[in-house]
């Protein structure tokens, strides 16, 4: 039998016995999805076949906030449309609304802006559209300070980093750039990362971000779904690269998301969902 509703079992074990945000307690539900963007040449998973299937994803799994990479504006539009709960903010690469933005979603009935901004993945952070490192692509980080209905506030951070065989060196440096940048933030927020990282959990660049986060799949042996996130449209994969790493949060659970209709799946990239709480 396919697999088309596979998810359920994963986000009924996320979600189950943990009280709502809503409900005034100190818990988030957070996703990470690189939505891929809306290629003309991804057959049976072009986006107009495969958006109401990523809206279903994210309605059954319900989160406070989605950090995602590879969005399209018309793609986010069509989210919110879907989904009129959220709303999304952030520029593109190159600072506008042509390419590829990392979209932050985000409850407006659970949680409020009180600052965000962005920096590039460069040795000049901020300049839009900086590139360094020998990549070929401008990469960047969207951020937002939250405030939780009963007072408490966060960082969120969300990006996507060089994605060729010959970036790990790149990768390592965007690490270690979003690493000290996030150190500088306010030091008594928790924190909540999530991105495409385009790297394994052996790899510098994780070493680096886990020298003060902790990376939530490794800290819940019983996570669920696969071990890998990106499958290129086949089920199929090898690679843990989409990552959500914390500070200052308790993982309650953690899973990938396998759902799909046939040959038809809400991404390339199996989203990853959590359910963190604040440890104070």
């Amino acid at each position: 039998m396919q697999r088309v509703w596979g998810w359920v079992a994963a986000l009924a074990a996320i979600l189950a016995c943990v009280p709502a945000l809503a409900q005034g307690a100190p818990e988030l539900t957070v996703m990470s999805l690189n939505i891929r963007m809306p290629s003309s040449d991804d057959g049976a998973n072009l986006w107009e076949k495969r958006r109401d299937l990523t809206f279903a994803t994210i309605r059954a799994a319900d989160p406070d906030l989605i950090g995602t990479q590879e969005l399209f504006q018309r793609q986010g539009d069509d989210v919110v449309k879907a989904l009129p709960q959220y709303s999304w903010f952030g520029t593109d690469r190159y600072g506008g609304h042509a390419n590829e933005h990392m979209g932050i979603f985000y409850r407006r009935d659970r949680l409020k802006i009180v600052e965000q901004g962005q920096f590039w993945l460069s040795d000049t952070p901020d300049k839009p559209g900086s590139m360094s490192w020998g990549t070929d692509l401008p990469r960047m980080v969207n951020w937002a300070t939250f405030q939780t209905k009963d007072g408490r506030k966060f960082r969120f951070y969300d990006t996507h980093f060089p994605h060729r065989d010959q970036d790990e060196g790149a990768r390592e440096q965007a690490a270690k750039l979003l690493a000290a940048r996030i150190a500088e933030g306010p030091k008594d927020l928790p924190v909540i990362l999530t991105g495409d990282f385009n790297t394994v959990d052996s790899s510098g660049a994780h070493r680096a971000l886990i020298a003060t986060l902790a990376d939530a799949w490794l800290a819940r042996p019983d996570h669920q779904g696969p071990g890998f996130t990106f499958h290129g449209f086949t089920g199929k994969g090898e690679n843990r690269i989409d990552w959500i790493l914390t500070r200052g949060f308790t993982v309650e659970r953690i899973a990938t998301i396998d759902t799909h209709r046939g040959e038809v799946y809400p991404s390339d990239h199996y989203p990853v969902v959590a359910r963190v709480r604040f440890e104070r």
